[in-house]
């Protein structure tokens, strides 16, 4: 039986992982997701398995700067990528929350928080992007975020505030 082994290097939260992809115990399967190599193996769980489709967002990571549903994405090709998940944008040393992630807790912008981990990691993504978007282009950024818990509303507000509130600092 010859059956090709092909190592990869994905930098997740800053650090880079090595990973063997292969059928045999101890790799990552050519099939495996994202979601289950960041659940499973690296114990980052803030992305959460949920739809397994890639339509309600709770999966959502950072991948090279857009927001992906890491449920739809083979770890295989992820290959010399950058993923930043929600553990990743906390201070490594302190462990405090980043300014978006202080402002969801600050004005309770989740009630359950399952699906708050993708919410805040596509809110990011449209942030580094455009660091003053309108209500629509936040809208539009979290089209893919699916919540059973609150509406959309409180999300919208806390995230137009926190706008508002770098954009008068800056």
């Amino acid at each position: 039986m010859n059956e090709q082994i092909k190592t990869i290097s994905i930098t997740v939260n800053g650090v880079v992982r090595k990973f063997i992809i292969g059928d045999f115990e101890g790799c990552v399967a050519p099939s495996e997701v994202l979601l289950d190599t960041l659940r499973d193996r690296l114990h980052l769980t803030a992305a959460k398995r949920s739809c397994e489709r890639g339509v309600c967002g709770c999966c959502t990571v950072i991948m090279d700067g857009e927001a992906v549903a890491s449920c739809m994405v083979l770890t295989a090709d992820c290959d010399g990528k950058s993923i930043i998940t929600l553990e990743g944008l906390s201070d490594p040393i302190t462990g405090e929350l980043n300014p978006l992630q202080r402002a969801f807790a600050d004005n309770s912008a989740f009630q359950c928080g399952f699906c708050t981990p993708g919410i805040i990691m596509s809110t990011q993504a449209l942030l580094w992007k455009n660091p003053n978007p309108t209500e629509a282009e936040l809208t539009e950024a979290l089209s893919g975020n699916y919540c059973r818990c609150i509406s959309h509303y409180q999300v919208i507000r806390t995230v137009m505030g926190f706008v508002e509130e770098i954009n008068k600092e800056a």
